[in-house]
């Protein structure tokens, strides 16, 4: 149940952040998640739906919005730039990737000069970008 435990952290973090700004409603809360987490939306979205009824006054009304950011990647060697191409590799590569993002360099190449020396731009993680709400 690793979307569950995103959606009780996402739920959580934006609640402190509510309260610690003076909010007594939060009305919206817009989460970005990196191409690189490979979540399954649907058990996601559907946990973050359960954990909010849990909250009470504070989450009554709560929408979640779901935002992708993309996978870029930049070589360390040549400065190219790509994207995250999920079908160049097989199924269990692509499941490596999904449990620990960090294993990126043990599949994937820089697509001009073959390089396993490259960083990851943006596409990682889980992150709150917004809480709207009422104070």
């Amino acid at each position: 149940m690793h979307e569950w435990a995103l959606a009780e952290a996402v739920i959580e973090a934006a609640v402190e952040d509510a309260r610690k700004e003076g909010m007594t409603r939060i009305r919206e809360i817009t989460v970005r998640i990196g191409e690189l987490q490979q979540i399954e939306l649907d058990p996601f979205t559907f946990a973050l739906d359960e954990i909010i009824k849990l909250h009470g006054e504070l989450l009554q009304h709560a929408q979640v919005k779901l935002e992708d950011e993309p996978a870029i990647f930049k070589c360390r060697v040549c400065s190219t730039e790509w994207h995250y191409q999920k079908a160049s590799l097989n199924e269990a590569e692509g499941e490596a990737i999904h449990f620990a993002p960090e294993v990126a360099h043990a599949y994937m190449r820089c697509p001009r000069c073959k390089s396993p020396d490259f960083e990851v731009l943006q596409g990682r993680g889980v992150t709150i970008q917004r809480i709207t709400g009422l104070k």
